[in-house]
Formats: structure tokens, C-alpha cells, sequence
């Protein structure tokens, strides 16, 4: 879990409040507080395919 302030590096962050998703592109980028609902506590979201979102070609 990262809070407000902390650099983690870069890569998409959800809010664990609201699930608000914010990029950061740089490794040096400050995770703000949510956009959303202002809240300060975020993990690093990596969404992986389902089998469904898999497409056969």
C-alpha cells in the first residue's frame, strides 16, 4: 500500500477508497491525493485478462 506523497515509480494506482484509477508516468511522479474523494491510501493495479478479454484470432 503507498499514501499520498510517496513515489512508488511509475504505473497505474487505484484509491482504496473510491476506486479511482490515476497514472503516473515518471518514476520520480508524487502520488497525489485522490482526485475523487481526497483520500491518501493507493496500491499499484495491475489488471490482468480473463479468459473472456482473450481474443481468437
Amino acid at each position: 500500500m503507498f499514501k499520498s506523497g510517496d513515489k512508488p515509480g511509475a504505473g497505474r494506482y487505484k484509491c482504496l477508497t473510491c476506486g479511482e484509477i490515476i497514472y503516473l508516468f515518471k518514476n520520480s511522479d508524487v502520488l497525489p491525493s485522490c482526485p475523487e474523494c481526497k483520500a491518501a491510501n493507493w496500491v499499484k493495479f495491475k489488471h490482468a485478462l480473463s479468459q473472456n478479454s482473450i481474443l481468437h484470432l
